[in-house]
C-alpha cells in the first residue's frame, strides 16, 4: 500500500503543477493576493490575503476539479462520479463536472447544512443524503462505486486534485516571490499539500504553518507522532476543518515540510470570520477565516515578515453568521 501511495506522490511534482496551470487558468480567474494596510498594521508584518474565496464555487478546491476533469477517461465520462462531502469538495466537483457534461453524484451525511446542499443542487449534481458523518458518506460512495460503477474520486488521494489546487501557491509566488511564511488551513490536507509541493519546487525555505481546529487535531497528531492518526470524534464550528484524519497523500507530503501547526479554540475560530470582515471587508468561512485567525494567535513570530493567510472559502451560511455576529465581538 505504500508503494501505491508513493505513485502518487510522485505524480505531484512542479513538472504537472505546471501542466496544470494552463488547464486551470484557461477556465479560472486568478485570485487576488491582496494587502491590506490596517491589517499589516496589526499585525507588525507585510501580510496578504490570498482570495481563494473569489473563485467560483467560493473555494479553492475548484482548481482540483476543473483539473481533475481535464484528464478523465472516456469510460468516467460514460459512467459518471460519486464523491463525499460536507459541501466545498461536493459544490466543486459539481461545478467542473457541469462544465464538461459529466453525471455527478454527490453524497451528504445526514446532518449537513441544508443551505450547503442546495448549493450543491444548484451546480448539477444529484444529491445523496445517506450516513450519520462524513465517513459513513465516504462509505456509501465506496458501495456505489462497486454496485453502479461511477468512478468514486476522493478528496486527498487523487494527484490532479493536488495539482490544480498547487496553482494557487504558483499564483503566491509568482506576485510575492519574496514570501516568508504561508499560513493554511488543514483538514484533510489536500489544499496545504499542494502548497508544500509549490513550496518545495520553488524556495523550501519558506515556512508553511498549517492551522488546525484544537477539537480535531488530526493532521497535528499525526504530525508530532510520525503516523496518521484518527482522532476522536468531536464537534467543531469551522466544517471545512472538521476531518477525523488526514489523507494519505497529504500527509506523506507535509509530514516533513509543515513548520508549524496552529491550533484554534472554537472562540478563536469564530473570531476569525469577524476579522475577516473587519480587516479585509470580505465574508469567508469558518475554516476560510482560520489563517487569518492564526495569523493574530502568533502575530509575534511573524513580526517583520512578508505573510501570506490563504482565505480558502467563502461559504457561509446565513444561520451560522447570524449566530457569530449575535455575539459580542472579540479583538484581534
Amino acid at each position: 500500500m505504500e508503494k501505491h501511495y508513493q505513485n502518487m506522490i510522485d505524480q505531484v511534482n512542479m513538472l504537472e503543477v505546471f501542466k496544470a496551470r494552463r488547464v486551470v487558468q484557461r477556465v479560472l480567474p486568478r485570485t487576488p493576493l491582496a494587502r491590506y494596510e490596517r491589517l499589516c498594521g496589526e499585525l507588525g508584518a507585510d501580510v496578504y490575503i490570498k482570495h481563494e474565496n473569489h473563485l467560483p464555487t467560493n473555494s479553492f478546491k475548484v482548481r482540483g476539479a476543473v483539473n481533475f476533469m481535464a484528464h478523465v477517461t472516456p469510460e468516467i465520462e460514460r459512467t459518471g462520479i460519486v464523491v463525499a462531502t460536507r459541501g466545498n469538495h461536493g459544490m466543486a466537483v459539481a461545478w467542473a463536472a457541469r462544465e464538461k457534461g459529466i453525471f455527478c453524484n454527490v453524497v451528504v451525511p445526514e446532518s449537513n447544512d441544508p443551505e450547503m446542499n442546495a448549493a450543491i443542487v444548484s451546480y448539477g449534481a444529484q444529491l445523496i443524503v445517506k450516513g450519520a458523518d462524513f465517513y459513513e458518506a465516504q462509505d456509501y460512495c465506496e458501495e456505489l462505486a462497486e454496485s453502479a460503477g461511477y468512478y468514486y474520486l476522493r478528496q486527498g488521494n487523487e494527484p490532479h486534485l493536488i495539482t490544480g489546487i498547487a496553482v494557487m501557491g504558483v499564483e503566491i509566488f509568482e506576485e510575492l516571490p519574496e514570501v516568508d511564511v504561508i499560513l493554511m488551513p488543514i483538514g484533510g490536507g489536500t489544499g496545504c499539500a499542494a502548497l508544500a509541493a509549490v513550496i518545495q519546487g520553488i524556495n523550501p525555505r519558506v515556512e508553511l504553518i498549517g492551522v488546525q481546529a484544537h477539537n480535531i487535531p488530526s493532521f497535528y497528531e499525526s504530525w508530532k507522532q510520525k503516523k496518521k492518526v484518527t482522532v476522536p470524534l468531536a464537534e467543531t464550528v469551522a466544517d471545512g476543518l472538521a476531518a477525523r484524519s488526514v489523507f494519505e497523500v497529504p500527509f506523506l507530503i507535509l509530514k516533513d515540510v509543515v513548520s508549524d501547526v496552529v491550533l484554534l479554540t472554537e472562540d478563536e475560530l469564530v473570531n476569525g470570520v469577524r476579522l475577516a470582515l473587519r480587516y479585509t471587508h470580505n465574508l469567508a468561512e469558518v475554516a476560510g477565516a482560520a489563517a487569518l485567525a492564526a495569523a493574530f494567535k502568533i502575530r509575534e513570530r511573524l513580526a517583520g515578515k512578508k505573510v501570506v493567510a490563504v482565505m480558502t472559502g467563502g461559504n457561509m451560511t446565513y444561520g451560522k453568521l447570524a449566530r457569530i455576529f449575535a455575539e459580542t465581538p472579540a479583538e484581534g
